[in-house]
């Protein structure tokens, strides 16, 4: 996984749905006032304005006569008892993790692969986080877990407080499905581990628990080897990293054939990293592009895909976006390349089973999947092309490095998710497919294009009723992201369906630069101060959908969350008559001062830092707190964030609804007092959060005359 899939959360991931309605604010401390509260995270003072403003927006929003539909529809679907949830193949079983109304924090079970292909597959539960939860009176969310191989029969479980980046690892024993006595346990800490062996791991975290072994940006960069029974005080240092870095972590990789490779990966900035093999006490750096990224191990031979041209020596330079297989031994040595996309696709995601590699990819932002064999080493690899549904996204779910069985999972706008089985046998086959949560009758998928203002052609797609009416006046939800090699690709997302779609609702979704829709390229014109671009591509979309007379300003509505939080934030301050709903979610919007807020320092890398006077002034030109003014009128904006959110942090919604406070401006604002960046297991509070945004959208775009 691309580590900033990992530290960011993808924007596809978090689409869930929005709502509607203005209040005007009782105009207290703000932005124009002493405002420096409100930085006290879990302050008194700081909570009670919280409070304040949660109590506002849910007694106004909740007297919404829809609000309870709202609520209840939403709660079904996050507790519906036939849900599709992803399997993993540990130890030749099949694995998987399942929520539902009775089990909240959720159950960690397994079964055989022939059962897991039966209607009704026998389940037995290893690990049941509410029972934890409750035993230990923690608010546990289960985050996966790190096996052992080829066995996996010893995991290291990874546990967090109500959904925070900071975890417990704890050593779970997967055959008698309990934590292991006297085995071994890593207190609270952002932290990464990697089995060497059954009585070694190799362990980066804060060692002393005063941050002295963590990066600005709150990640570890001093790794060490932990052995069965000896104390943290002991542990060996195997490497440590510069203050300066972004996060140093330990990696190891194994294939069918038996080979290991223990990894040291330094990444210098969220997108550069440098990697090197541990060899004994000793370690040997790879002469690999510093834009990389590893992907596993096939017959002793490194999988990775480069994300700048490569030039090895003596080699034809290996275009950026390309996937290839080296020997660790001699990385610049018998260089081979697996795939280069075309102009129009880009690799999304990469698995590697015993003799394949297997390749998710995107051709005009529609999903595609090819499978490549090696038939001789050094020559070409044979690619064939996965013959799966169009107009949808494709994921791969897991790989099996025993055998070459893998599963994908396949889904769209209007098609509910499926898994599909690839193995070395047959063509891929369904095998299990989500029951549809929403109405689809009468509903289309297209794919548009917008054309920015440097010209360039900026795809979106539009899920619509077939007999929508060209006449500018319906409700419309434009969504991007347009960050960090993301790409926003087409899911099923039942809320959005039950609250918008079925009611009439248009859902949009822009395919802007910043992005990795086309690849690295893609991307990096959105980077720095090329950032505007991003800015520019989101604002033609929603004119091109006012040209097209699909809707109007008036019924237009705009939502983002994270990076995609900022982009709205800014769409709101530079183009304030554009929409009629903005809604804000765990966003970054104080740009000149992110760099110093919880994770921030980690992104310069994608924004630009303030210590670079060009990158400075930038920053301070898009910042949407600073350029809030008292002078322009705003649309009223959903603001949302989490208190517990350790990785962008609430600071910055708080400071953007103080500012609007401080000039007399309408706002709703909702703070998630549990749960992180990513949200909450707590099922009815998603729902109400939802229920709430559905609530604003609805007054703001479809009750607008």
């Amino acid at each position: 996984m691309r580590l900033g899939r990992w530290i960011l959360t993808c924007a596809a991931s978090a689409l869930v749905m929005a709502g509607a309605a203005s209040h005007g604010v009782a105009q207290t401390d703000g932005m124009g006032k002493d405002a420096s509260f409100l930085n006290d995270i879990h302050g008194a003072k700081a909570l009670a304005w919280v409070r304040a403003q949660n109590h506002h927006t849910t007694s106004t929003l909740e007297k919404d006569k829809r609000y309870q539909g709202f609520y209840k529809n939403t709660l079904s679907v996050l507790q519906a008892s036939d849900r599709l949830a992803m399997p993993e193949i540990l130890g030749g079983d099949i694995w998987n993790f399942w929520q539902d109304a009775h089990h909240p924090h959720g159950l960690w079970r397994m079964t055989s692969r022939s059962s897991y292909l039966t209607k009704q597959p026998k389940w037995q539960t290893r690990l049941d986080v509410d029972a934890l939860a409750a035993k230990e009176h923690m608010n546990w969310v289960f985050e996966g877990a790190d096996c052992l191989a080829p066995e996996d029969e010893h995991c290291l479980v990874t546990l967090s407080n109500g959904g925070e980046d900071a975890n417990t690892l704890r050593e779970f024993d997967t055959k008698t499905g309990q934590f292991v006595p006297n085995g071994f346990v890593f207190s609270r800490s952002k932290q990464t581990a990697a089995w060497v062996d059954q009585d070694t791991i190799l362990l980066a975290r804060d060692w002393d628990g005063k941050g002295t072994t963590l990066t600005p940006s709150g990640y570890p960069f001093v790794v060490k080897k932990m052995v069965r029974g000896g104390p943290e005080g002991q542990a060996v240092e195997l490497y440590r990293g510069e203050k300066s870095d972004m996060i140093v972590s330990p990696m190891v990789l194994t294939d069918g054939d038996g080979h290991k490779l223990v990894i040291i990966q330094r990444n210098v900035t969220f997108f550069e990293t440098h990697y090197a093999v541990v060899e004994g006490d000793k370690l040997r750096w790879l002469a690999v592009p510093a834009k990389s990224e590893i992907h596993g191990l096939l017959k002793g031979r490194l999988v990775l895909s480069v994300q700048e041209d490569w030039h090895p020596q003596g080699l034809p330079v290996v275009p950026a976006g390309s996937l290839v297989s080296i020997d660790p031994a001699a990385p610049e040595s018998g260089v081979e390349v697996i795939f280069t996309p075309g102009p129009s696709q880009s690799i999304d995601e990469v698995g590697v089973t015993k003799n394949t590699v297997l390749v998710s990819l995107f051709d005009n932002v529609r999903g595609r999947a090819m499978r490549f064999t090696e038939m001789q080493p050094g020559r070409p690899w044979n690619g064939e092309a996965l013959e799966l549904p169009d107009m949808t996204s494709i994921h791969i779910v897991t790989t099996d490095h025993a055998s070459d069985t893998a599963y994908l999972s396949v889904e769209g706008y209007l098609e509910p998710q499926q898994l599909w089985l690839v193995d070395e046998t047959t063509a891929p086959r369904k095998v299990k497919a989500a029951p549809a949560r929403f109405n689809t009758a009468g509903l289309a998928t297209e794919q548009f294009w917008a054309k920015s203002t440097d010209g360039t052609r900026i795809p979106y797609f539009v899920v619509h009723r077939k007999n929508m009416k060209l006449n500018g006046a319906n409700p419309t939800l434009l969504t991007a992201y347009g960050g960090f090699q993301v790409s926003y690709t087409p899911t099923y997302a039942p809320e959005i369906g039950k609250l918008w779609l079925e009611r009439g609702g248009v859902y949009v979704v822009a395919n802007i630069r910043g992005g990795g829709e086309f690849g690295p390229a893609w991307h990096e014109a959105g980077r720095k101060s090329g950032r505007q671009s991003v800015y520019d591509d989101f604002a033609a979309v929603g004119q091109d959908l006012v040209s097209r007379k699909i809707t109007t300003p008036r019924h237009l509505g705009i939502r983002g969350r994270s990076n995609g939080g900022l982009l709205a934030g800014v769409q709101m301050v530079q183009h304030p008559d554009m929409w009629n709903a903005v809604i804000i979610g765990v966003p970054l919007l104080d740009m000149e001062h992110f760099e110093t807020m919880s994770a921030g320092a980690s992104w310069a890398d994608e924004y630009g830092s303030m210590s670079v006077p060009a990158e400075a002034a930038f920053l301070k030109k898009i910042s949407p707190v600073q350029h809030l003014k008292a002078e322009v009128t705003y649309p009223t904006p959903f603001i949302f964030t989490a208190t517990s959110d350790d990785r962008v942090g609430p600071v910055h919604a708080r400071r953007f609804a103080a500012r609007l406070e401080a000039l007399g401006k309408p706002f709703f604002y909702y703070e998630d007092i549990e749960g992180g960046h990513s949200g909450t297991v707590n099922a009815p509070e998603v729902a109400h959060e939802r229920a709430l945004e559905a609530v604003y959208l609805s007054h703001r775009l479809m009750d607008a005359h």
